[in-house]
């Protein structure tokens, strides 16, 4: 499974990170991000980055990914299989 974060719509609801705090967190500036090494940005803007990060065992169980990416009251999170089908949230 992979995981995408755009900080750029973030706007620090925190949802996520009160579901599944062992996949993400906050940054300094209110923004999400991905709380493991395994991850590459996909693009930079002013206002944040695109993260995309393989799921990696020190994560939340999958379905306590996917109900953290549920909860983004504006969809700042992405998660897809590994074909890269997304999974419908």
């Amino acid at each position: 499974m992979k995981i995408l974060v755009d900080q750029d719509m973030c706007i620090g609801a925190a949802s996520c990170v009160a579901i599944a705090a062992k996949t993400f967190g906050l940054d300094q500036e209110g923004k999400v991000y991905i709380l493991n090494e395994s991850k590459t940005v996909v693009r930079t803007s002013r206002c944040g980055e695109v993260v995309e990060s393989e799921m990696t065992p020190s994560m939340d169980a999958r379905e306590t990914i996917i109900e953290g990416a549920r909860s983004c009251p504006v969809s700042a999170i992405k998660v897809f299989e590994d074909d890269g089908t997304e999974i419908v949230l």
